[in-house]
C-alpha cells in the first residue's frame, strides 16, 4: 500500500476540510489551481482597469463594450472546447494532462506580457481567449480528481476548499491586476505584470508535479469536431435529472457572477463617484464574502452532500441582489474618491452588505451544486459530465455578456443591469426547484433539522454506503422520517403508516423520497400487500429503507411490540438490518405526549435529539423481538 492509498483510508471522522490542505491528496491541487485562477485574474483584472480608465489608448471611447467583451472573451472557449477536455480527461491519466496544461500556462503568460508591451487590442484579448483555453482544460480535470482521491465524507470540504481557494486567488489576482492596471495609466507596468505572471505559472507548474496520480475512467474514441462532442456531452448529462440541473444551476450562478463582476469597473466611476482602489476594494470585498458561504457549506451540511442549502442560497442572493440597486442610488459622493474615502462616504455600509450577503448566499447556492454533480455521477464519465457542465456555464456567461453588452447599447444602466438579473434569479430558481422538487424536500428536511431540533449522531458509520440495506428505528414523532433524512448521508425510503404519510408539509418530503404508505391488515389488506411489493422492488433496485416495526406513533414515549412484518420482508429478500434509535423527541411539538402539538400545551422547541444506529444484523439472524430490544439498548444509551 502507498502513503497515498494509507492517507485515503485513514480515519477522516473527526477532521475537517482544512486539515485536507496537509494531505497529498488535496494541497498540490489547491496550489496549482489557485495558481493558475490567480495568473488568469492578474491579466484580466489588468485589461479590464486599462480598459475601463482609458489606460488603453487604442480602446478609444468604447470602454463599456471592450470591459463586456473581454469578459465573454475569455468564456468562449469553454463553449468551444469543453467537450474535447471532457474527453480528454476521462481518457488519460489525470495528473500528467495537468502538468502539460501546466507547461502551455508559461508561454501564454510570457505572450501575455508581450501583447501589453505592444499595447495591441486585438493580441491583449487574443492572449486573453488563450488564458480561457487552458482553463477550459483544466477545469474538468480538477473537478474529475477531486472524486478520484477524497472519500465521500470529504468530498463537501474538498470542494468548499477548492471553492475558496479560487475565490482567494480571484481576490488576490484582482488586487495585483488592479494595482498594475493603475500603474500601467501612469506608466509602463509590463515588465512588473510580466515577471509576476511568469512566476506564477512557473510554481503552478511545480505543483502539479505533487499531484498523485488519477488513472482514467473510460476508454473509447476521442471525436474532435466539437459540435458532435458537445451533443454527446449534455446527452450523458442529461441522463440524470438531479444532475442535468445542477448544471443548470452553476451555469446560471457563474452567469450572475461574470455579469455582476464585469459591470463593477463601469459602476465605480459612473455612479460610485470611485477610483480604480475602490473597483479593487469592491471586487476583494465580494470575493471573500462568496469564499465564506463556500466555506460555511461543510459546517451547515455536517459534511454531506446537502443540496438543501441551495434554495436558501438562491433567495439570499435576490433579495440583497435587488436591495443592491437601491443601495447604489443611495451612495453619495463627488470626483474619483480613493477607497478610504469611499469607505467613510454616505451609504457605503448598506452597499457592502448586500454586495456581502450577495456574495455568502451564492457560495451557499453553487458548492453543494457542485459537490451533488461528483457524487451522483458514475467515475466512468465525471469528467465528461463535468465538461457539459463547463460547456453550460461557458454558454450561460457568453449570453450573460452579450445580455449585458446589448443592455448598454439600448441605453440601459450598469445598476439596471444588476436589478434585472436579481428578478430573473427568481424565476430561474422556481424553474429548477419545480423541476426536480427534491431540492425543496432537501431544504424542509434540513430546517426541520437544523431550527426546531439540535441533532447529534452516533453510528452512522455502520449503515452501508450502497447496496440494498433496511433501517428499522423506533417510532416516536410526526418528523422522525426527515430527522433520519437528514442525518444519514443515502437517501432513504421511507415505509410509512398511511395517516403520517397524509401529514401536511411533511406529505411533500415523503412523496418526493418516494415513501410507501403501509396500513395494518385489519385497516386496509390491499394497501399491506402493495406496500410488499413495492418493498421488494426497492431492495432488488439496491435502495436504503427504513421502517418502523410498531406501526404507529408511540402514546406513552415507550417502544412498542415490533410487529414481524420485517421478519416477512427479509425472508422474501435477504438483506441486512440496521437498527436505529430516536432519543429526545418525546415531549417535542410534533409528539404526541401531553405537551404535544396536540394539546393546548405547547411541546418544547430547540429539543436536543440523538440518531444512535448499531451494527447490521444479518438477514438470516432478523427476529422481530431481537430487533426491539437492540433499539431499546441504543435509545438507553
Amino acid at each position: 500500500m502507498t502513503d497515498f492509498d494509507a492517507e485515503r483510508l485513514a480515519d477522516t471522522a473527526h477532521s475537517n476540510q482544512f486539515r485536507l490542505l496537509g494531505t497529498k491528496r488535496l494541497l498540490p491541487l489547491f496550489v496549482t489551481q489557485f495558481l493558475g485562477a490567480f495568473n488568469d485574474n492578474v491579466f484580466k483584472q489588468a485589461l479590464m482597469i486599462l480598459f475601463a480608465f482609458g489606460g488603453l489608448l487604442a480602446a478609444g471611447a468604447n470602454e463599456g463594450l471592450y470591459v463586456n467583451i473581454a469578459a465573454g472573451l475569455f468564456i468562449l472557449p469553454f463553449v468551444l472546447f469543453s467537450a474535447t477536455a471532457g474527453a480528454l480527461a476521462d481518457q488519460f491519466e489525470k495528473s500528467r494532462l495537468i502538468r502539460l496544461i501546466k507547461l502551455a500556462e508559461i508561454g501564454v503568460a510570457a505572450l501575455a506580457g508581450i501583447a501589453l508591451y505592444t499595447q495591441n487590442v486585438a493580441v491583449l484579448l487574443a492572449v486573453l481567449f488563450l488564458f480561457g483555453v487552458q482553463s477550459t482544460f483544466f477545469g474538468p480535470l480538477k473537478y474529475a480528481v477531486l472524486p478520484q482521491h477524497l472519500k465521500s465524507t470529504e468530498l463537501v470540504g474538498g470542494n468548499g476548499m477548492l471553492q475558496m481557494g479560487t475565490l482567494t486567488a480571484i481576490l488576490l489576482g484582482t488586487s495585483v491586476g488592479g494595482f498594475l492596471g493603475e500603474l500601467g495609466e501612469a506608466g509602463d507596468a509590463t515588465v512588473w505584470l510580466l515577471a509576476a505572471m511568469l512566476c506564477v505559472a512557473v510554481g503552478g507548474y511545480a505543483a502539479s508535479r505533487k499531484i498523485p496520480a488519477a488513472p482514467s475512467t473510460h476508454e473509447g474514441p476521442i471525436r474532435w469536431n466539437p459540435f458532435t462532442e458537445t451533443a454527446g456531452l449534455i446527452r450523458v448529462a442529461r441522463e440524470r435529472k438531479a444532475v442535468f440541473q445542477s448544471i443548470l444551476g452553476i451555469s446560471w450562478f457563474w452567469l450572475l457572477g461574470t455579469v455582476n463582476l464585469a459591470q463593477i469597473p463601469l459602476l465605480v466611476p459612473n455612479f460610485l463617484a470611485g477610483g480604480p482602489s475602490v473597483v479593487t476594494l469592491i471586487l476583494i470585498w465580494f470575493t471573500i464574502a462568496i469564499a465564506v458561504g463556500a466555506l460555511l457549506c461543510e459546517v451547515m451540511s455536517g459534511k454531506r452532500v446537502e443540496i438543501g442549502l441551495v434554495p436558501i442560497g438562491a433567495v439570499g442572493v435576490s433579495l440583497f441582489g435587488i436591495d443592491l440597486y437601491y443601495a447604489v442610488a443611495a451612495v453619495q459622493g463627488e470626483g474619483e474618491r480613493g477607497a478610504l474615502e469611499f469607505l467613510r462616504g454616505e451609504g457605503t455600509p448598506r452597499l457592502l452588505l448586500d454586495l456581502g450577503m450577495m456574495g455568502v448566499f451564492a457560495g451557499l447556492f453553487v458548492v453543494p451544486l457542485q459537490a451533488n454533480i461528483q457524487a451522483r455521477t458514475p467515475q466512468d464519465r465525471r469528467a465528461r459530465v463535468i465538461a457539459a457542465n463547463n460547456v453550460l456555464n461557458a454558454v450561460f456567461m457568453v449570453a450573460g455578456a452579450g445580455f449585458a453588452v446589448a443592455w448598454l447599447y439600448v441605453g440601459g444602466s450598469v445598476p439596471g443591469v444588476l436589478l434585472a438579473l436579481a428578478f430573473v434569479n427568481i424565476g430561474v430558481a422556481v424553474y429548477i426547484f419545480h423541476q426536480v422538487p427534491e431540492f425543496s424536500m432537501r431544504f424542509l428536511v434540513w430546517a426541520i433539522s437544523h431550527s426546531i431540533y439540535r441533532v447529534r449522531h452516533a453510528g452512522l458509520e455502520h449503515i452501508p454506503d450502497r447496496g440494498a440495506a433496511i433501517l428499522v428505528c423506533n417510532h416516536v414523532s410526526f418528523v422522525d422520517g426527515p430527522l433520519l433524512a437528514g442525518a444519514v448521508r443515502r437517501p432513504i425510503r421511507f415505509v410509512m403508516h398511511k395517516d403520517v404519510h397524509k401529514a401536511p408539509v411533511l406529505n411533500f418530503i415523503f412523496r418526493t423520497t418516494r415513501t410507501i404508505p403501509i396500513a395494518s391488515e385489519k385497516e386496509d389488506p390491499a394497501m399491506l400487500e402493495r406496500a410488499f411489493v413495492a418493498i421488494r422492488e426497492g431492495l432488488a433496485a439496491g435502495d436504503l429503507l427504513c421502517i418502523f416495526p410498531e406501526g404507529k406513533l408511540t402514546t406513552d414515549g415507550e417502544v412498542d411490540v415490533f410487529r414481524k412484518g420485517i421478519e416477512r420482508i427479509v425472508g422474501e429478500t435477504p438483506v441486512p438490518v440496521v437498527p436505529m434509535a430516536l432519543c429526545g423527541l418525546w415531549g417535542s411539538f410534533f409528539s404526541r405526549e401531553g405537551r404535544g402539538m396536540f394539546s393546548k400545551r405547547r411541546g418544547r422547541f430547540w429539543s436536543r435529539v440523538d440518531i444512535r444506529a448499531g451494527p447490521p444484523v444479518p438477514a438470516e439472524h432478523v427476529r422481530a423481538q431481537d430487533l426491539r430490544e437492540r433499539v431499546l439498548a441504543l435509545r438507553d444509551g
